[in-house]
């Protein structure tokens, strides 16, 4: 299997040579990885959000280290999509649309969600006429501690109080919690 994989990677090495093609990236396993259609391995559901456990998560373009670097993540805490695993490595999708793979150890499933609104008022009761408590910018990540059908109950730096579920990405449509 190790030599087929090799003569594999020699062909692909040699016909760059060839062909004098500049960057080539290999995402052809990505195919096999599992998706949304499938029971994931972990037996958990997908597609589910979860968190970034770094202040720094490389995300790559495909399932394993061998695979070049998309970007990294910056911010601890900040909500992803799982879409997809394949042994220890899960695809992820931020709220921009943006995919690629992160390794388990650097996702953990604390509920975080991130303010995607203007600027969101959090609000002492989950009633549009209730005073508020703070003024929330755009890319804040605030914490999920339950959500109904119209209004979170959130805590960031201290505070606590209620968002508009519209007001904040991470949640699906139907998904309430406790």
């Amino acid at each position: 299997m190790r030599i087929l994989r090799l003569f594999g990677l020699l062909a692909i090495v040699v016909s760059v040579i060839v062909t004098g093609a500049p960057d080539v990236t290999l995402v052809t396993t990505v195919k096999a990885a599992p998706n949304s259609a499938k029971p994931s391995r972990t037996g958990l559901k997908l597609p589910r959000f979860v968190s970034l456990r770094a202040d720094e998560v490389n995300v790559r373009a495909g399932p394993g280290v061998r695979y070049p670097v998309k970007w990294v993540f910056v911010q601890r805490n900040l909500p992803v999509e799982i879409t997809a695993e394949y042994e220890t490595w899960r695809k992820v999708r931020d709220s921009t649309g943006a995919e690629g793979w992160v390794h388990r150890a650097m996702l953990f499933g604390r509920r975080n969600v991130l303010v995607i609104d203007k600027q969101a008022t959090m609000r002492r009761q989950p009633q549009d006429d209730s005073p508020a408590i703070a003024r929330l910018n755009p890319g804040m990540v605030v914490r999920l501690e339950k959500c109904g059908a119209i209004w979170c109950n959130v805590s960031v730096q201290g505070y606590e109080g209620w968002l508009r579920r519209a007001e904040v990405w991470g949640l699906y449509l139907d998904e309430q919690s406790k």
